[in-house]
């Protein structure tokens, strides 16, 4: 069994399931809905939403004889929270950097080459 954030990253490797998931973060949307952008035949969708779905980032709920489709942002939180060790890491990476720089730059405007 893959953990969460294989199978969400996983996922969300694909553009087209990327495109979906951002149509949903508008909202609730129907397969039909969901489909329209793409000029993909709806199997081909509805294999996109299974692996949505499969992840965690995508629940279908029965309403009437509609069964839009909802977003789940739990795996997505994880990711983030995962994520965030490197983007803290990246980000004291790039104020040293962006010091380092301002103090050349200090240096080359005064002729200290």
């Amino acid at each position: 069994m893959q953990d969460v954030l294989s199978t969400t990253f996983a996922a969300l490797a694909d553009p087209t399931r990327r495109a979906m998931l951002a149509r949903l973060s508008e909202g609730p949307a129907t397969v039909n809905e969901l489909a329209a952008p793409f000029s993909f035949s709806l199997p081909t969708v509805s294999r996109h939403l299974k692996v949505l779905e499969a992840a965690g980032l995508v629940r279908k709920e029965k309403s009437a004889q509609f069964r839009p489709c909802r977003l789940e942002t739990a795996p997505l939180v994880e990711a983030d929270q995962w994520l965030a060790q490197y983007r803290e890491f990246f980000s004291s990476r790039f104020d040293r950097l962006d010091a380092q720089l301002k103090a050349t730059m200090a240096k080359k405007d005064k002729g200290e080459d």
